[in-house]
């Protein structure tokens, strides 16, 4: 595995020297250390990077030249996939038929990419306009240099939710991966040298957010900051990037609601719940964590719910048969632990888990956790705890689940669960949230927008909008008449 800082093309050690231990949250044993980037590392990246953009000629390449580097990328992440994925597990603690998909679905967003960049070579489009002594065109370009900030539930797939897009469009890239899960993102670096990718195109740097991050957003000679993570840090991005007048795409938290009819199927909404909140050990930024079943179907499914969480098996991501591993870190261990404490001491009643499991006496375990008889005002009902805890409250009728489902300052995400196709469409539409899902959680294609409303960021990732993310607009106006325009010259 890789230990070093990704810079121009070469592997390098960090100029102060710097090191962390990286941890396996399985098994609390230290697995690499890793160097850490300082100011003068990232400011050695961000010009290797200007570099490659402005003289280079990186941004001049055609669409169809860069979509040959993401293929090769993709295929060489395939080639690796099995080793990938044990690495993700190592350094994340999600169960290895998880980091396979994911590791799966990083590939595919490079070829999906690769395609979006060749139909930028045709991509200029002429317009009408109300002068014919004129005419215009409106071409996309590279926005320049983008610093990537990714965090720790998904290393490699978010990192390639924004390397792909960026090298698609033309851009050079300094990527940061979240401090504790970087291994992954290191050896996108690897993989990207073996592509053969130009040096500085693409720079990672390891390191903590509070260094190696804060001196990419403020860098001057950065163009674009891309950041998935809490609301507080993207806040304080788009404050330090205003300064600059840098463009920013932000991806924040959510408390997602889970709205189930009385109508629907009851195994099908028992199975769905627990993906929505279970997979990757609710680690997850659009988790439906907040589950609404109406009140005529509550006592059936709570109990049903309740059942099957207490039946997932915990333990080592790569162990078989594992469907719950353990929380990325201590810190993130400590934090769950502490809002399930607080909810109780609120009025909330545990019906399943809430503790560490019996025999797991090493490792960052959490049981799969249901809440019931939170108070709407509550802090576990309203705040993000980014662990293996839904929280679930009956509703009488469609009007009321709506309401409470929207009394949320997030909108990543929501879903609906009927049998009823007018009452789906009716409340996916109601619901103020930028991805809504009917009769299912969490499914994401890289071909559909990703994103929030409220405070739950700025902006859209994959589909053709996560190109856009990285792409300026420029009007090209020629005067074609062979009159004189005769303003000043007669």
């Amino acid at each position: 595995m890789q230990s070093k800082l990704y810079i121009d093309g070469q592997w390098v050690e960090p100029a102060t020297g710097k090191t962390a231990n990286v941890i396996n949250p399985a098994t609390e044993e230290v697995i690499q250390t890793i160097a850490h980037a300082s100011e003068k590392d990232v400011d050695q990246a961000v010009l290797a990077a200007r570099r490659a953009f402005d003289k280079d000629g990186w941004s001049q390449t055609t669409g169809k030249q860069r979509a040959v580097y993401l293929r090769r990328i993709a295929q060489l992440i395939r080639e690796r996939l099995e080793e990938l994925s044990v690495i993700e597990v190592k350094d994340n603690g999600k169960p290895l038929p998880e980091a396979r998909w994911d590791i799966g679905d990083a590939a595919g967003c490079f070829d999906y990419y690769a395609g979006l960049a060749e139909e930028l070579d045709d991509s200029d489009v002429a317009l009408e306009v109300s002068d014919e002594r004129f005419r215009c065109r409106v071409r996309r370009e590279p926005l320049g240099v983008v610093g990537a900030i990714v965090p720790w539930n998904y290393p490699l797939l978010m990192a390639a939710w924004k390397v792909a897009p960026a090298l698609a469009a033309g851009c050079t890239v300094v990527l940061k991966p979240a401090e504790i899960t970087s291994l992954s993102a290191l050896e996108l670096g690897a993989i990207a040298h073996q592509a053969q990718l130009p040096p500085g195109v693409l720079n990672i740097l390891t390191g903590s957010g509070s260094v190696a991050g804060q001196a990419i957003v403020v860098h001057p000679e950065v163009d674009k900051l891309a950041f998935t993570g809490s609301g507080p840090v993207g806040s304080r991005i788009m404050a330090e990037a205003a300064k600059d007048i840098k463009r920013v795409s932000l991806e924040l938290g959510g408390k997602s609601p889970l709205i189930v009819f009385d109508d629907a199927d009851l195994e099908a909404a028992v199975e769905w719940i627990m993906f929505g909140i279970f997979w990757n050990q609710g680690q997850v930024c659009s988790a439906t964590s907040r589950v609404l079943v109406q009140d005529t179907l509550y006592p059936r499914l709570l109990e049903r719910l309740a059942t099957e969480a207490r039946k997932i098996t915990i333990g080592n991501g790569l162990d078989e048969g594992v469907l719950l591993g353990p929380l990325v870190s201590k810190a993130q261990y400590d934090q769950v632990c502490a809002a399930v404490e607080q909810a109780k001491t609120a009025g909330a009643r545990v019906v399943a888990g809430g503790e560490r499991p019996a025999g797991k006496v090493r490792g960052f375990y959490y049981q799969p956790t249901v809440l019931v008889d939170m108070a709407l005002d509550s802090q576990v009902w309203n705040e993000e705890i980014f662990g293996p805890v839904v929280c679930v409250r009956p509703f009488a009728t469609e009007a009321e689940a709506v309401t409470v489902a929207n009394d949320s300052r997030y909108g990543l995400a929501a879903a609906v669960m009927t049998r009823d196709e007018a009452r789906s469409a009716r409340v996916s539409n109601a619901l103020r949230a930028g991805i809504v899902w009917i009769n299912c959680s969490q499914p994401t294609f890289t071909e559909a927008p990703w994103g929030g409303y409220k405070q739950s960021g700025i902006g859209r990732e994959l589909g053709k909008w996560g190109l856009d993310n990285y792409l300026e607009t420029k009007q090209v106006t020629s005067y074609v008449s062979d009159e004189p325009w005769g303003w000043y010259i007669k």
